[in-house]
């Protein structure tokens, strides 16, 4: 065997945050010499997994709305036992046509228990292959609380059962996995911190402006867009030019101000946030590893609805760093935003907070690792 064949199960429903830091990770062990190939379960998405990465994409499933009530297919229709039956078969004849060295899993079994079905068929196909392909989580740093009884215990038993290997998604001075996962010391396979998977440093900005707004889908995107509007419009002589990035489902149909340019995407939203001078946002993963990577002022508004934890244990992690200044969803309006921007100008930028960013080459470094210890040991 050369360098490893790598086949890495994804799926997003709402937003594509998995599907980023997932297309990071590719895009590492792909420029480490590695043949890989995604397997991507949601909606396609323009440039992901990226340039030179082989996507392999099965029919799609999304959620219709942030709570995950409900799964439809493509075209909005409920998922229903052929479609859970057609993306099984397709997952196991591509196990069985490439037969891998590794096969990755993004979020299971900490998450994506939709898909798990599916996701268990695959894995135990894998293990009963010969050789059989090391199995391994790839999963954040910070999960959701986890409020269901035997949830905690399920995990256990599956990543003690049936993988090899953890990546952790994070940097451990940050946030370790047994804050959100306090059962984490009953792993018994191996785990490892990759540091935060950050994108490239940015380039030189096209455009500066003075707040840069991100925004991500759904409700809660809609209200911070609508309070940077109206707050835009107060601040227009002492904070211009503005640019507000909506995401691609968000309609406006209001005025807006002159000094403010509002667009649905910018691929180069990395450079931006290197040449503004204030960016506001929510915290997701990948939004909050580019503003560190920029090294930006920063103002967080966590997304909390329907009891979501995730983003508000990260917003405090860097207020408590000094690294963003943070206003809670539930308190977000034009005033209390006016307030904030006060405050986050008077911050020094640029601080330096000394976290890993390199978590897409580590995570290939490791893999690359644990790959030459099986062979090895199979020699």
């Amino acid at each position: 065997m050369n360098t490893p064949r790598i086949l890495f199960y994804v799926q997003h429903l709402l937003g594509i945050g998995h599907l980023v830091r997932a297309s990071r990770v590719a895009g590492a062990l792909r420029a480490a010499g590695c043949e890989v190939a995604v397997i991507s379960g949601g909606v396609p998405v323009r440039g992901f997994p990226g340039e030179g990465i082989e996507s392999i994409e099965i029919p799609a499933i999304k959620s219709v709305d942030e709570a995950f009530s409900k799964l439809v297919d493509a075209r909005g229709e409920a998922v229903g036992d052929s479609l859970w039956d057609l993306r099984r078969k397709q997952l196991l004849s591509l196990l069985e046509a490439r037969r891998p060295d590794i096969l990755m899993i993004e979020a299971f079994p900490f998450g994506r228990r939709q898909m798990r079905n599916e996701i268990l068929a695959i894995v135990e196909a894998a293990r009963a292959l010969m050789p059989r392909p090391l199995v391994i989580s790839s999963v954040r740093d910070i999960l959701q609380e986890n409020r269901k009884p035997g949830r905690a215990e399920e995990t256990i038993d599956t990543l003690n059962a049936l993988f090899d290997h953890v990546l952790v998604h994070g940097d451990p001075r940050f946030a370790r996995l047994e804050e959100t996962f306090p059962r984490a010391g009953e792993i018994g396979c191996g785990i490892s911190y990759t540091g935060l998977v950050a994108g490239p440093e940015p380039g030189i900005p096209a455009e500066r402006f003075a707040v840069l707004v991100s925004a991500g889908g759904g409700a809660a995107g809609g209200r911070l867009i609508d309070a940077a509007l109206q707050a835009a419009q107060r601040l227009a002589t002492s904070q211009s030019p503005w640019c507000i990035i909506t995401g691609p489902n968000f309609v406006h149909a209001g005025a807006i101000p002159s000094h403010v340019k509002i667009q649905g995407f910018r691929p180069d939203l990395p450079s931006l946030l290197a040449g503004a001078s204030l960016s506001v946002s929510q915290a997701g993963y990948n939004t909050v590893c580019d503003i560190l990577r920029a090294r930006c002022r920063s103002i967080l508004v966590p997304f909390a609805s329907g009891g979501e934890t995730e983003q508000a244990m990260r917003a405090a992690k860097l207020a408590h760093l000094k690294l963003a200044h943070v206003l809670p969803e539930s308190a977000l309006d034009s005033e209390t935003l006016i307030a904030a921007i006060g405050t986050a100008q008077a911050q020094k930028p640029g601080t330096s907070h000394g976290l890993d960013l390199e978590g897409a080459r580590h995570s290939a470094e490791i893999l690359l690792r644990l790959a030459a210890l099986r062979r090895g040991r199979s020699a």
